[in-house]
């Protein structure tokens, strides 16, 4: 495929999602949370810090 192409194909996507899971560890700019089996890294902004209830 030419890189012309590719620029046309591509897909941009802003949405939310809400997905339930166990807070393993919460770090000054990451939040790790176990989904489905796994534990995944999340980062934290400032503004998700100032929601965050403990």
């Amino acid at each position: 495929m030419k890189a012309e192409n590719q620029e046309k194909n591509n897909l941009s996507v802003d949405s939310t999602i809400s997905l339930k899971g166990i807070v393993k560890a919460i770090f000054k700019d990451t939040i790790h949370v176990q989904i489905g089996g796994k534990v995944i890294s999340l980062p934290l902004t400032n503004q998700d810090t100032k929601n965050l209830s403990l």
